[in-house]
């Protein structure tokens, strides 16, 4: 690496990279530094993974070289592509032909204000010249490499036809227009997941009969409206990205088919097609990941049966939930205090006793046996307040009760549950007119189960106090 760069400098002091013709060696050195960045602080998925395989067992040495060797030229592959690919970039832009064949006019005052006015060009607010230097050109260029598994030519056609499409299709320009009406029920942003990509939910449910698609659906006008409704859905969610080194740039997608129909019109059906080519053809994985829950039997087995036929790489960016398996399923991808409540979370709109900071505890209730959760409330005149969610599938009985520290004190009866559901997140509070605590039994007939809860203590006035005022 050292050398590389000893021999980049020499040319540049040599006055060589003058001529327009050099810039590939003026974009060699920009991916060299990126190549530098990743060998100083970002280490690569082959080590994390050489880490845990030496602490499991002795790799044989023969075995061990291959593997490197394959990763190193894996990674070289992909560096040689990314550099070649930004070259291409710069000749097109400067060439005058990034939205497709070259232009015919040769020199003149037109085409050199076409060639300043596409040296400004950006792609999702990041400028798509690189010798503009700047951090997420990189990123948006490695997004068309990997679509295309990291075939130059291929994917810079990708980028001219998508470049070509939002021209066309007045892509930037599409969150100045009102689409709302008639959708405004069918998607909504909600927090992040543990890895900091924003997640959107996709809510079917309100398409559940045929009549409401026929309304939103009947003409070719009233597709296109819903066509672009999804193309502004998805432009509104890139505004939530980061295009930098180490920022968040791509998002999860979650999609409720709860209340979801078997057969749906054929113009759902085509929209539906519509959209997500549209989004595989121009908006190259910029979904990090697909949730699908609350699905039905019917689709359940069509994807079984289909996913067969698709690669490993294509189905991991898939996840399928059935309606038993919600709760359990999204946790794995969304901390329990960014989960909408009606999901089995914490969280709530204008939420004014948590927020999600406050800590989240989790216990196990083992099978055929009681459990028993205790929140202290030491200090007498506030209010406690809980929040609890049963994690899996079969249901549990439970009762909340307050125990005071008093002897000679009654217990009393806050809540006694026959049967608490799976994925039915639950708040209660209580005031704290004497020092005890807060016990929530668990009675679990079947199999283990887990239990997340947090709480709060809140400075309380009471009302015979208030009123006396």
């Amino acid at each position: 690496m050292g050398k590389k760069r000893e021999n980049i400098n020499k040319a540049k002091e040599s006055g060589k990279v003058q001529d327009q013709n050099m810039a590939n060696l003026f974009d060699y050195e920009i991916a060299l530094q990126v190549q530098e960045g990743h060998e100083k602080g970002c280490p690569s998925q082959t080590n994390s993974d050489q880490e845990t395989d030496e602490e499991t067992f002795e790799e044989p040495p023969s075995v061990r070289e291959d593997r490197l060797n394959v990763a190193k030229r894996m990674k070289e592959r992909k560096f040689k592509a990314l550099v070649e690919f930004r070259c291409r970039v710069e000749d097109a832009i400067l060439g005058d032909y990034l939205f497709g064949k070259p232009s015919n006019k040769v020199g003149g005052e037109d085409n050199a204000k076409a060639i300043e006015q596409l040296k400004e060009i950006t792609l999702w607010g990041v400028p798509l010249m690189p010798s503009k230097r700047h951090g997420g050109t990189d990123i948006v260029l490695l997004k068309f490499l990997e679509a295309k598994d990291y075939k130059v030519l291929e994917a810079l056609e990708m980028l001219q036809r998508t470049l070509k499409w939002r021209k066309e299709f007045k892509a930037d320009e599409i969150l100045e227009e009102n689409l709302v009406p008639g959708f405004e029920n069918l998607t909504y942003q909600n927090s992040r997941d543990k890895d900091g990509h924003p997640v959107y939910y996709n809510v079917y449910g309100a398409l559940k009969d045929q009549q409401t698609q026929y309304r939103i659906l009947a003409s070719e006008e009233k597709r296109e409206k819903f066509l672009r409704w999804r193309v502004q859905y998805m432009e509104k969610a890139i505004k939530e990205l980061r295009f930098q080194p180490g920022g968040t740039n791509s998002i999860v997608q979650i999609i409720d088919m709860k209340h979801a129909q078997g057969p749906t019109t054929k113009e759902l059906r085509s929209v539906c097609r519509k959209s997500w080519k549209l989004f595989q053809d121009h908006y190259p994985h910029l979904i990090h990941l697909n949730i699908i829950i609350n699905v039905p039997l019917w689709y359940y087995i069509s994807h079984t049966f289909s996913s067969r036929l698709k690669t490993q790489r294509k189905k991991s960016k898939i996840v399928i939930a059935r309606p038993g398996k919600v709760t359990s399923t999204l946790l794995k991808f969304i901390p329990p205090e960014n989960l909408p409540v009606e999901y089995g979370g914490f969280k709530r709109d204008n939420d004014d006793d948590f927020s999600p900071e406050d800590k989240v505890s989790e216990v196990t209730v083992r099978a055929n046996a009681f459990e028993h959760i205790r929140i202290p409330a030491p200090q007498a005149g506030v209010t406690m307040v809980w929040d609890l969610t049963v994690v899996v599938s079969c249901d549990v009985s439970y009762k909340e009760e307050f125990i005071p520290d008093d002897e000679g004190s009654y217990k009393v009866l806050l809540q006694n549950e026959k049967e608490k559901k799976k994925g039915e997140g639950v708040r209660n509070s209580f005031y704290i007119s004497e020092p005890g605590k807060i016990v929530i039994t668990f009675d679990n007939p079947l199999l283990k189960k887990k239990v997340l809860y947090r709480y709060k203590t809140k400075p309380t006035v009471p009302i015979y106090v208030l009123n006396k005022k």
